[in-house]
């Protein structure tokens, strides 16, 4: 049931950004990454033509093994993507890209990292939380108003690091240090 739940906020988010955008994402579950130091596979990735932009490892309740795990996948990510980028140099892709954003999630609870070969960020300390009540199937009760709060929460926040990571792609590899740079300065 948590990766139907999963599954259906990653292809709201991807509908919503494809719209916006008007750029082709897949979202691919199960994907196996295949680099030469790790290979292994993650529970969700979503790319843009073959550039991974964000990889999303569910857990029931091992969290911190969720973090671990995709921090080793984010980092594994880069190299493919930056593989890919030597194979099709004639793109105006730019360099290769410096970050990606990885997604722990239990279902109810969303963490978001940003993950660059210098640095990892994490969106905040506490998760985004969705509370899956049987309550809030009570049409207009307060638990089914949080339970929209909360989902709308976690797709604009999935839908907003998307969205950067698109843009990102056209930019030159100066503009990005400093994307990055600013990023991580805030935190």
């Amino acid at each position: 049931m948590r990766c139907e739940y999963i599954l259906a906020i990653l292809h709201t988010s991807l509908y919503i950004v494809k719209r916006i955008t008007d750029k082709e994402l897949t979202l691919a579950p199960q994907l196996e990454i295949v680099e030469e130091e790790s290979t292994g596979w993650v529970d969700y990735a979503i790319k843009a033509l073959e550039e991974l932009l964000c990889i999303s490892e569910g857990k029931l309740h091992q969290v911190v093994m969720g973090f671990f795990q995709n921090l080793i996948q984010c980092e594994s990510a880069l190299q493919v993507n930056k593989k890919n980028r030597k194979r099709k140099s004639g793109e105006a892709f730019g360099e290769d890209f410096d970050y990606i954003y990885g997604i722990v999630t239990t279902a109810s609870e969303w963490y978001f990292i940003l993950f660059a070969l210098d640095g990892i960020s994490s969106t905040s300390k506490d998760p985004l939380n969705i509370r899956f009540t049987e309550s809030a199937l009570k049409e207009g009760s307060e638990e089914e108003k949080d339970l929209c709060k909360n989902v709308k929460q976690v797709i604009e926040v999935v839908v907003g690091l998307l969205k950067d990571r698109l843009e990102c792609m056209g930019e030159e590899l100066d503009r990005k240090k400093v994307r990055i740079e600013e990023y991580h300065s805030k935190k």
